[in-house]
């Protein structure tokens, strides 16, 4: 079956659901809550609900509730029970209802005292029922409205512009990680810390990697039941377990949604390219009188992607050595330079060394001289004929095609008032198509002078020169780009039971479930046979007056097809299906999970109910797959992909208390002390324990602190335990050759003695609420995530540099072939000193009615977020080769501010939404001394260079609404409206893919984009 039809299917199924079914509720109870105080009436309704209510109690007083009597669904009861009181429901899950008190011209007229209450939430940063304002670990929630407003084709985008999460992986810079199985990937990296530092969730639960890095890939997400996303900005291993040093992001479906709902959406570029598509349509209902729900939801979405760069920016912004340095005369070492091409590498073939250097051959093999500009730095050159030789602007994409399609379905059923049970299905699947980088080879291409596509003139001047074979470089042109795919495919399924029991007294919310995830993957990438090519480009005249390979002559039959590589336009579709192959991998990854959760209030205190979460969980995961036998060898220049075979499980238990230590006393509003503790034993590393401290604290009613200690780990996931020696090919600086720098092959393994890794985690701040100015709250917040024992694996430019340094350890694992020249370089995981990352955190909400303004400005409500976030500190300190600061580092680093406002103003049928995003200016390395004259030595540690500085960027994206009718609203989203240009940032003189001389982490490349469409809601 086709996936357009799976989709048509899926959607058939979600329309019948909703009409062979009616009703709008999953509990039917019966009710006897007198008219009273809300103090007392809503403690009492939940009760009787057998649920737990969050409610802002220090606005209460003087609220009264009506009667709530009879046999009605929950969600009948709650409308009665807030009727005329001035509050609202704003989420139900069956299990826990927030209220908040209602917005002002609900509450009351001409006044903005109650219009803008921040939305508490069921938050993801702790196990225990609180809301976000007295949660002591800092936490941004990304509501449905905030969803809405961005209207992003894919989620992962919209999540991965907030100020907290740096260098997150998207498909965009990660197309050219061919080797690393990573092309086309989103993956969310909190605090730059490193994408398997960030938990990742769907409701609640954990999701399987999608990668042989052990990467979640947020593309396999279904978005179309999304009702919010919380992202927990603070360590909470306690609460969730491991992974979670910089956080949690918890993407959080809509249980409990009724109706219909769809959405349909299209856009492109302002040049009319990268085209976009996203369809998403969603039904739930009730059946057997109200007892059982049933949710379902399809998605598809298409991203058309940008072949090349078919964009003006490109300047061929590059870092290369200073021809003229010395240590004591006082220039740089480092230079950058625009117009940047190179010396030993050409689209045809480049001659690289001896007197016929720069010799190229050109368009159908026709012989010339380059002309090397005016400073040339081996394998870079300025100026001269820098655009035929360097290969930045073409011909990798600048934005890889990707499709999506996803369904989840959910039932459950009330088989008591004091149980349900439930079960939960989805699919996910996300296919990306990638032209990636050319087929490179910085000199070490061997072209004897017999060669039978030699021009005859070249072989003559060799034999003049006495010359018997010359040596050349090529990107290979004729080859194309390297294409490559990957298919990521989720199977999820939940089962569970949950409910409320009486204990001792007390009321006690369970929720038992068991989870399997099964993660299949499919990488695949066409990449030349080192061995053919080596064969196919030695070409000589035979016997009988044909072209063949040296190699056939001495092993007739050996299948060897000539391959010319001395031009362009000239090598056969023969040779070139000769000399590429299919490097691929089919692999798996499992995830088994059995969890019990209990949460109740056995005990009060004197300020309160003491709330108390405790559970277990049982987790294995297992990895499995084949490659191609050439991938098993290395066979291929990139790819080389391996399956990794391997287990593990892991048993915790966890218990967490928030515990009310004043309320309502001198200086204290509220006091309050939260804390966990979590046991976990790892079959691979042992046992573990993680905990966390927090506390808030609330003077008078404007004004809330909050701190938070913790200690969280990460073990090492299944490709750090297991890899059994990942191929990848870039290009190196030897020092031990004078910085020349050629193609090297670099192995990483696997280490299965490697332990967990331990963080502190410090977090102190404040969130104000002012009284004297209604709808405005505000937060700042000090963090600070010291990781001992990280496990890293150091780059193969630090195991060379170290290895010359002296580090003989090191020098083991370079291998090097007769002519002293690298041929690989083995990289394994190992738990290093340190890694630290430190900042503060702050936002700002603001919301007024317009006619508080002033009454002539009529209707309607205008509201205000920012977000931002202060990188004090970012630094590595591997125990090795010293502390490295990646600190405003843009091309990949942590800038020094990220930042992000929107401005919001809606009045009846009409929203529109203005949002400004940013980043500072930074630095190409922390490590460079920035001179131009009388500079210091150039050291391994502290490199002089001419100029370190990256600029900043600001981008202000647009979006308006309109309400056609009750249940549809049309759209246009405009990002980047003034089509900025992205800053230059000079790539650096390693060489692993095409260099684009811009940072594709925090600068928008595509340019000004739109999208329109329509969605409704029945």
């Amino acid at each position: 079956m086709s996936q357009f039809r799976m989709f048509q299917l899926l959607v058939g199924c979600s329309a019948m659901a909703l009409l062979m079914a009616s009703g709008a509720s999953a509990q039917t109870r019966t009710y006897d809550v007198p008219a009273q105080s809300a103090i007392k009436s809503i403690p009492e309704f939940a009760r009787q609900a057998g649920i737990q209510i969050v409610s802002p109690a220090d606005k209460l007083d003087g609220v009264a509730t009506p009667a709530v009597t009879g046999t009605m669904e929950l969600h009948d009861a709650l409308a009665h029970l807030v009727r005329g009181t001035g509050l609202r429901v704003a989420s139900n899950d069956d299990q826990t209802v927030v209220l908040k008190l209602a917005e002002a011209k609900e509450a009351r007229s001409g006044s903005a005292a109650n219009a803008a209450e921040i939305e508490t939430v069921t938050i993801t940063a702790s196990r225990v029922i609180s809301d976000a304002a007295n949660s002591p670990t800092p936490l941004t929630v990304l509501g449905a409205e905030d969803i809405e407003l961005k209207a992003a084709v894919n989620i992962a985008d919209q999540i991965g512009l907030l100020p907290a999460l740096a260098a997150t992986s998207n498909p965009r810079n990660t197309a050219s990680n061919i080797s690393g199985g990573i092309a086309g990937i989103s993956a969310l990296n909190l605090r730059g810390l490193g994408q398997t530092r960030t938990l990742v969730l769907l409701d609640g639960q954990r999701l399987p990697a999608a990668t042989l890095s052990g990467w979640i890939d947020i593309n396999t997400i279904p978005s179309g039941l999304i009702k919010r996303v919380d992202v927990v900005t603070g360590g909470a291993s306690a609460a969730w377990g491991s992974d979670a040093i910089a956080g949690v992001v918890n993407f959080v479906i809509d249980k409990n949604f009724t109706g219909l709902k769809g959405e349909v959406l299209g856009g492109a570029t302002t040049y009319g390219d990268d085209p976009t598509f996203k369809a998403s349509l969603s039904a739930g209902t009730s059946f057997a009188g109200g007892r059982g729900h049933v949710l379902l939801s399809a998605e598809t979405w298409y991203n058309g992607g940008l072949t090349g760069l078919p964009r003006s920016w490109y300047r061929g912004s590059k870092q290369l050595y200073n021809p003229a340095y010395t240590a004591t005369n006082g220039q740089p070492q480092i230079l950058v330079r625009q117009n940047v091409g190179y010396t030993t590498i050409a689209p045809g073939a480049i001659v690289t060394s001896g007197p016929m250097r720069g010799l190229y051959f050109g368009a159908n093999g026709a012989p010339a001289q380059l002309n090397y500009g005016s400073l040339v730095s081996d394998p870079f050159m300025v100026g001269g004929d820098w655009k035929y030789t360097d290969f930045g602007k073409d011909p990798q994409d600048l934005d890889p095609e990707i499709t999506h399609q996803s369904a989840y379905g959910r039932v459950s059923y009330d088989v008591t008032n004091g149980l349900e049970l439930y079960g939960e299905f989805t699919f996910s699947h996300a296919h990306s198509k990638i032209s990636g980088t050319p087929y490179f080879s910085f000199g070490g291409l061997t072209i004897q002078r017999d060669n039978a596509f030699l021009p005859a003139s070249v072989s003559a001047s060799m034999s003049q020169l006495g010359l018997n074979s010359l040596t050349v470089g090529s990107w290979n042109a004729d080859m194309g780009p390297l294409q490559s795919q990957t298919d990521h495919t989720l199977y999820r399924y939940v089962v569970g039971a949950k409910g409320v029991l009486q204990i001792l007294g007390s009321e006690w919310s369970w929720d038992i479930y068991g989870n399997r995830n099964v993660s299949e993957f499919y990488d695949a990438s066409l990449e030349p046979i080192k061995a053919n090519y080596a064969k196919a480009i030695d070409a000589v005249i035979g016997p009988n007056g044909a072209i063949v390979c040296r190699s056939s002559l001495a092993t007739p039959g050996d299948g060897c097809v000539p391959l010319n590589i001395l031009g362009t336009g000239v090598a056969s579709q023969t040779a070139l299906n000769y000399v590429m192959g299919n490097s691929n991998i089919n692999a798996h990854i499992t995830q088994s999970v059995v969890s019990g959760t209990v949460r109740g209030e056995p005990i009060s205190t004197w300020a309160g109910p003491v709330a108390v979460a405790a559970g277990v969980e049982y987790r294995r995961e297992s990895e499995g797959g084949r490659s191609d036998p050439l991938s098993l060898t290395n066979g291929y220049w990139a790819g080389n992909y391996k399956p990794i075979t391997g287990s593990y499980d892991v048993t915790e238990g966890f218990m967490e208390v928030l515990v009310p230590l004043l309320q309502d006393g001198f200086l204290s509003k509220s006091w309050d002390l939260n804390a966990a503790v979590r046991a976990t034993n790892y079959s691979t590393s042992g046992y573990v324990t993680t905990w966390k401290v927090g506390t808030t604290y609330a003077p008078f009613e404007d004004v809330k602190f909050r701190l938070t200690k913790s200690r969280d780990i990460r073990a090492a996931n299944l490709s750090e335990l297991y890899t059994p020696g990942a191929a990848a090919t870039t290009t190196l600086s030897d020092p031990f050759l004078g910085n020349k720098s050629y193609t090297v092959l670099q192995l990483t393994t696997g280490n299965p003695t490697i332990s967990p890794e331990k963080a502190d985690t410090f977090d102190i701040g404040a969130v104000l609420s002012p009284q004297f100015l209604p709808g405005f709250s505000a937060s700042a917040d000090y963090w600070d995530i010291d990781i001992r024992g990280a496990i890293s694996t150091l780059s193969a430019s630090t195991t060379v540099n170290q290895c010359y340094l002296g580090n003989q350890a090191l020098c083991g694992n370079i291998v090097r072939d007769g002519s002293g020249q690298m041929t690989q370089v083995y990289l394994r995981p190992i738990n290093l000193a340190k890694r630290l990352a430190r900042g503060l955190d702050f936002e700002a909400n603001y919301q007024i009615a317009v006619s508080d303004i002033s009454p002539e400005l009529g209707e309607g409500q205008v509201s205000l977020r920012a977000l931002v976030t202060h990188y004090l500190k970012s630094v590595t300190d591997d125990g090795i080769s010293g502390v490295t600061s990646s600190l405003g580092v843009n091309s990949g680093g942590v800038p020094h501010w990220l930042y992000s406002a929107r401005l919001t103003y809606a009045s009846g049928p009409v929203t529109l939404s203005l949002t400004g995003r940013g980043v500072s200016a930074g630095v190409l390395d922390p490590s460079y001394v920035e001179c131009s004259a009388n500079c210091p030595a150039s050291t391994a540690a502290h490199r002089t260079i001419d100029n370190n500085s990256i600029d900043g960027t600001f981008a202000i994206d647009t979006s308006f609404a309109y309400e056609v009718s009750e249940p549809v609203q049309m759209f246009l989203n405009v990002d980047d409206i003034t089509n900025e240009v992205p800053a230059q940032v000079a790539n650096g003189i390693s060489i692993g893919s095409a260099q684009r001389g811009v940072s594709n982490y925090y600068y928008d490349l595509i340019g000004r984009s739109f999208r329109a469409g329509v969605r409704f809601k029945f």
